[in-house]
């Protein structure tokens, strides 16, 4: 859990920003030691990152994998992956993909899976188009 600062602003230590990240607590430290990642002693005296900071160099390396579909469309919430396991019945199926390093499911019908054609190994685009997407917080803070 990021330690907030004096001024109330998040800093993460090197093995937190690394998890947040995806990456091993040595890739942040070479980022650290070539100046491509900001960081300083915290309080304790222990190298942290600040979360602005973190969250700049987060936003600059995220590149969306190309969307093959060449579809327009609204959403802009577009994951393209690997289908990973498809469960059906007669009526539903559960589909699951790998997009980058997260996992996506989706339910639908049987009938849908069929048309799309939809097993594991299948190159897929995961698209959602929500109203409402809850944010949460660690430690609930207010």
């Amino acid at each position: 859990m990021p330690e907030p600062r004096s001024d109330n602003r998040p800093t993460y230590r090197i093995s937190e920003a690394a998890s947040l990240l995806g990456v091993s607590d040595d890739t942040v430290r070479r980022w650290v030691d070539v100046g491509t990642l900001p960081a300083a002693k915290d309080a304790a005296g222990r190298l942290a990152v600040d979360g602005a900071d973190l969250a700049a160099y987060a936003a600059a390396q995220t590149a969306a994998t190309p969307d093959p579909s060449g579809i327009a469309r609204s959403a802009r919430n577009r994951f393209v992956g690997i289908v990973t396991a498809v469960e059906s019945d007669r009526v539903m199926s559960q589909v699951e993909m790998v997009c980058g390093r997260q996992r996506v499911v989706s339910l639908m019908s049987t009938e849908a899976v069929h048309e799309l054609g939809l097993v594991p190994g299948s190159l897929a685009v995961a698209v959602v188009k929500a109203t409402t997407v809850i944010v949460e917080t660690p430690g609930g803070a207010a």
